[in-house]
């Protein structure tokens, strides 16, 4: 059959996300250590794993929360430190894979609709496509927190499809996570890929409803599964975003 688009998750599956939010996560520390946060490297780290651990990955209180897991009272000073280490660990890290853009040149020249589901705060997720430099290769993106769902609810994929105008059999949903990603595109009837990087490159799925009609390990894969046939080619270029 003809897809229409090709929709992508971005954490892991555009780029490395894990590998950022490591050293992202480790500069802050050790800045907060620096600026008198009293804990050792490993010990800060571990607060901080369970403070992430308990308000989850979107939380805007993470470094409020550690300081106050280290027994201090509440510090601007070391929060603002944590903070700045971050966000300057960003330019080195928040990068896109090598096969990134020209993938998404290529689809976008072959006539794909391209798109992002992704689940997150919006304005974290928007700065990550606008640092990474992709964000008008993509028609529409549709992130969790203004849709109030959340990956794998079904209907955060019917409305990103809606926005694209195609049905989601005709669509391709690429993300890494079984549980989110895939589990949610096959849900829906979307023709799911995994990507097998990050955190999540070797978990294996549970059953058939969160198996990948195919596996990928670079982003560039995609391309051959086109050249196999394995993706159809929309009937007509698509309107360029």
């Amino acid at each position: 059959m003809n897809h229409e688009a090709v929709i992508f998750d971005i954490d892991d599956t555009l780029y490395n996300s894990t590998r950022l939010s490591v050293m992202a996560r480790a500069n802050a520390i050790e800045a907060m250590i620096d600026a008198g946060l009293p804990v050792d490297r490993q010990s800060g780290t571990e607060l901080l794993n369970g403070v992430i651990q308990r308000l989850g990955a979107n939380s805007n209180r993470h470094l409020d929360e550690l300081v106050e897991a280290a027994g201090v009272p509440p510090s601007a000073r070391l929060v603002a430190a944590g903070i700045v280490a971050y966000h300057n660990t960003k330019p080195v890290y928040l990068r896109p894979f090598e096969e990134t853009i020209p993938t998404l040149l290529r689809l976008r020249d072959l006539g794909y609709r391209l798109g992002v589901i992704t689940n997150g705060m919006a304005v974290k997720q928007w700065e990550k496509l606008i640092r990474l430099g992709i964000q008008h290769f993509f028609h529409t993106a549709v992130v969790s927190e203004t849709m109030g769902v959340e990956k794998p609810d079904p209907r955060i994929f019917t409305v990103c499809c809606e926005r694209l105008q195609v049905e989601p059999a005709a669509s391709v949903y690429v993300g890494n996570d079984p549980g989110t990603d895939i589990f949610g595109a096959n849900r829906v009837g979307m023709l799911s890929i995994r990507m097998r990087k990050g955190k999540h490159a070797d978990v294996e799925p549970e059953d058939d409803a969160h198996r990948a009609a195919h596996d990928i390990h670079r982003l560039g894969d995609l391309l051959g599964l086109i050249e196999a046939g394995a993706i159809g080619l929309p009937a007509a270029p698509a309107p360029q975003p």
